[in-house]
């Protein structure tokens, strides 16, 4: 198809109106449709799904855009490359959300049971659900929409049971009476990594315990006195001289005065306070690990809300910080409290509901985690199974935390999720798990709890891919994925659980790599919150700015694994960006108007401006495509950038302007043809960044196909590298800058002609500057202009060195003799410290004889252009002072 439709571009650029239909094509699934070859090389992305409480956040826009540029690339390059998109369901924030919302109404979920409530969350989530998919289009996300995946689908769900069932069957699950985190606010269990630790000021509170034979007392010290309640022992280290005697023997629980022994346990340390601990196993993980080994009751004093309950006497049905008040007092009146001690310490929140975490005994189901982390750190060992991580050193981060990892607690005591398939019998509490319940149901009732939410998102590299039917040609093709995009925030909460069930379930990796990037921050460095109010909604930067501008500045705004500060001027920036490039199409169109792509001539008479952006393309495209390819988008960034911004528009349109506005047809033809060429292809690799802005310039450029998304990745033509033109266009482009910058230092303007000599360091170069004399008179606009060898300087003028000539511009009455010395003797100065540094590089034999000889030879390049500006300067020096 040979396509040229050079209808008339807006003069203003829009995004609102470029972006409000594009995305149309993209959700209609013509994006899939028009795969570029079939059989091609399969490239498949794990995008982390959004939970359906209704707002993406900056973080999920930045994981979002990474993702959409690889699989936009990916695609161009000719890859079978899927994208598959999807949800989580978010067991306790979406609950939370439900719960809020029939609050309002005077209703709770009790009041509706578990059927009609959950009816109510799939209304919720059909809702919000809509919501998420306008804003992944706003985004401009190249997603395959027909194959949207949410957690608790139907084969998502049986992925879960079967997996929960397989373990259970292996003994890597298992229900156990423990010690977990306990959210009082949304009655729930939490995962270690679901507790924020904050500091908190407290204190330590000192009690004496008396001796049930009345001869002395103990002294002991808790952050908690109302769990003193629930204490069935104490504890001293069986070394310990002072307590040694005592051990075997019991004390009087103050304001309980319940009798309780002493027992001698390693885990207490000597050094530390007086050496005697208090044991609530009900209440405290260590102690729950001590009291098994000597047989302490677990008193269990609080309720699920955390107030307290029966066991806790007087105090039932207190808050337990008010009881905290309360027992102080008691125990102060009693004379047992003997010192009050502040102390700042770190205190659990739960990251859901902000309560205080509370340490409680209950029984929950549990994950073995020592066997599934060993497979996965093993699969580290090789390098050709491990998971790669972008930058490494998180490698040893997500090593760290799987070395260390506790057994996971997964049973959640919600309603909102994949109910756990354990069954119990009514009569004898046998435990039956499957994936169907019992044949004779009626005697069995389920588990009313749900599995933790990382639980099912671990499985969804595999799972939705159709496991564990692992015939199916989904699954073959597209698994293990290929690229994994993060925050290093859920390194442990999701990529350390995928790697672990992925390994265990389908005996590879689950992703080959994983691509970090760091939090998205205020102008100020901090991290953005509600309480701050310092978070930015992206749909408000979208309605504003537009998608592209947001896309590149989060591709562009920092390195693999760094931070990344939002300000509003950046985006502006980009905003800026996005106009240039807009205002250079627009001008590039109007001067081809009626031209059709198979009237593009590149091997016309190009003169040294095409040959130069020609090779100037070239060289961006390969770094562009070596630089996206290790993940370094803010790189790419830049390239694309200086390429745009400096030689295409700043350069080579107005160099372009001579051809385009002269009398010469065969010229101009050429020019037009390469104005396409080049802006074609600048446009397709600015594509996956600015994806809005590229197809509708690229639709209005002569193209051939339906649409950017599926024309091809540009790749780099040996027959359009011109070197020697290139450093012709190089000197041309540093006489420029030269006579511009001495007229600005001496305020005259550039539509005053003054005279300009230029002394070539030799014939040839005299003769490549003559061939191109148009563009120096054009761009310089001098009086005349005279090109020799060996050119006299002319008396009190301006003078500056380019690599291979001088320049001279007679400015009498506006040059300062002494100035011009001075500003000279520093430009010496410059000189002769790259030539000290150039010189020290290469006299080091180390360097000269380990680096790779491009490189060896470049610096010797240098050290000779250096050299040559050193000398030249140094003669022109000398001939000033004898003015």
């Amino acid at each position: 198809m040979s396509e040229q439709q050079n209808i008339s571009m807006p003069t203003k650029y829009d995004p609102q109106n470029i972006e409000a239909g594009r995305y149309e094509w993209w959700l209609q699934g013509k994006y899939f449709e028009a795969q570029p070859e079939s059989g091609k090389q399969p490239y498949s992305i794990v995008i982390p799904p959004p939970n359906v409480t209704g707002k993406l956040h900056l973080g999920h826009a930045w994981d979002t855009t990474l993702q959409d540029i690889l699989v936009r690339m990916k695609r161009m390059q000719g890859y079978d490359a899927l994208w598959l998109p999807g949800m989580d369901h978010a067991g306790i924030a979406t609950q939370a959300k439900v719960e809020a919302k029939l609050r309002e109404e005077g209703v709770t979920r009790y009041d509706l049971g578990r059927e009609k409530f959950l009816e109510k969350t799939w209304e919720w989530k059909d809702e919000y659900a809509g919501h998420i998919r306008e804003q992944w289009a706003k985004l401009g996300l190249g997603l395959d929409y027909t194959r949207e995946r949410f957690t608790l689908d139907e084969g998502l769900s049986d992925a879960v049971k079967e997996v929960f069932v397989k373990l259970y069957e292996k003994g890597l699950i298992y229900r156990g009476e423990r010690i977990i985190n306990w959210d009082p606010a949304a009655k729930t269990a939490l995962s270690d990594i679901e507790v924020i630790h904050k500091e908190v000021e407290g204190a330590f509170y000192h009690m004496e315990y008396p001796l049930a034979d009345g001869s002395g007392k103990l002294r002991v010290a808790t952050t908690r006195p109302e769990t003193m309640l629930g204490d069935s022992g104490v504890a001293v280290h069986p070394e310990d001289e002072r307590y040694k005697h005592l051990i075997g023997k019991t004390v009087i629980l103050p304001i309980v005065g319940r009798e309780i022994p002493i027992v001698a346990d390693d885990y207490v340390d000597m050094e530390f306070g007086t050496g005697v601990v208090k044991m609530t196993p009900a209440h405290d993980p260590n102690d729950f690990e001590v009291g098994n080994r000597h047989n302490l009751e677990r008193i269990l004093v609080m309720n699920e809300d955390g107030t307290m309950n029966d066991l806790a006497g007087k105090y039932a049905g207190m808050d337990r910080f008010e009881c905290r008040k309360q027992i102080v007092k008691d125990l102060q009146d009693a004379g047992v409290l003997v010192e009050i001690e502040p102390h700042t310490h770190q205190v659990g929140h739960s990251e859901r509901s902000g309560a205080v975490v509370e340490p409680y005994l209950s029984a929950q189901w549990f994950v073995k985690m020592g066997p599934l982390a060993e497979a996965a750190l093993d699969i580290q060992k090789n390098e050709d199974e491990k998971v790669n991580f972008v930058p490494n050193r998180f490698e040893n981060t997500y090593k760290r935390w799987m070395e260390n990892i506790h057994d996971w607690c997964i049973s959640r005591q919600l309603w909102w999720g994949h109910q756990i398939p354990a069954w119990y019998h009514n009569e004898t509490g046998e435990i039956y798990v499957g994936k169907n319940a019992p044949e004779d149901s009626e005697n069995w009732t389920q588990d009313e709890d749900v599995l933790d939410t990382w639980f099912s998102s671990a499985l969804w590299p595999f799972s939705t891919m159709g496991w564990p039917d692992t015939a199916n040609e989904e699954f073959k093709r597209y698994y293990p994925t290929n690229t994994l995009v993060t925050g290093y925030d859920i390194i442990f909460f999701w990529v350390s659980r995928m790697i672990f069930q992925g390994k265990e379930f389908t005996g590879v990796r689950p992703f080959k790599d994983v691509l970090i990037h760091g939090l998205v921050r205020d102008g100020e460095g901090r991290k953005m919150s509600k309480s701050l109010g310092n978070g930015v909604d992206p749909m408000e930067v979208i309605a504003q700015y537009g998608a592209d501008s947001l896309r590149y500045f989060l591709a562009t705004g920092s390195s693999p694994g760094q931070d990344l500060r939002y300000t509003t001027e950046k985006v502006e920036a980009v905003w800026n960006f996005a106009n240039k490039i807009w205002n250079a199409s627009r001008f590039a169109l109007m001067n081809m108007e009626g031209l059709t792509f198979d009237e593009i001539d590149l091997t016309g008479n190009l003169n040294v401006a095409d040959k130069w952006i020609l090779t100037r393309l070239n060289e961006t495209i390969a770094r562009v495509t070596d630089l996206a390819e290790r993940y370094e988008f803010g790189e790419v960034g830049r390239e694309l950038y200086n390429f745009i911004w400096d030689d295409f528009c700043s350069w080579y349109i107005e160099m372009a302007k001579l051809p385009l506005y002269g009398e010469d047809d065969r010229a101009k033809k050429t020019t037009r043809s390469i104005l396409a060429y080049v802006l074609d292809q600048t446009m397709r690799l600015l594509h996956p960044f600015m994806p809005f802005i590229t197809e509708e310039i690229w639709q209005h450029l002569p193209h051939e196909g339906e649409s950017i998304t599926v024309a091809a990745w540009p790749t780099v033509k040996e027959e359009f590298n011109f070197a020697e033109e290139a450093t012709s266009m190089k000197l041309l482009m540093d006489i420029i800058r030269s006579v511009r910058n001495i007229r600005a230092e001496v305020n005259t303007p550039m539509s005053k002609k003054v005279p300009l000599f230029i002394a070539a360091k030799d014939a040839e170069t005299a003769n490549i500057l003559e061939v191109n004399r148009a563009y120096i008179e054009k761009f310089c606009n001098p009086e005349n202009l005279s090109i020799g060898v060996n050119l006299e300087a002319p008396s009190q003028s301006m003078s500056a060195v380019v690599t291979g000539a001088e320049l001279f511009l007679p400015l009498a009455g506006l040059i300062n003799l002494d100035e011009e010395i001075a500003r000279l003797e520093k430009e010496l100065e410059k000189w002769a410290k790259e030539v000290k540094l150039v010189s020290g590089k290469l006299s080091n034999e180390r360097f000269v004889s380990k680096a790779p000889e491009e490189l060896v030879a470049k610096e010797r390049e240098k050290l000779a252009d250096y050299q040559e500006k050193h000398e030249a300067v140094e003669k022109r020096l000398a001939e000033l002072r004898n003015m």
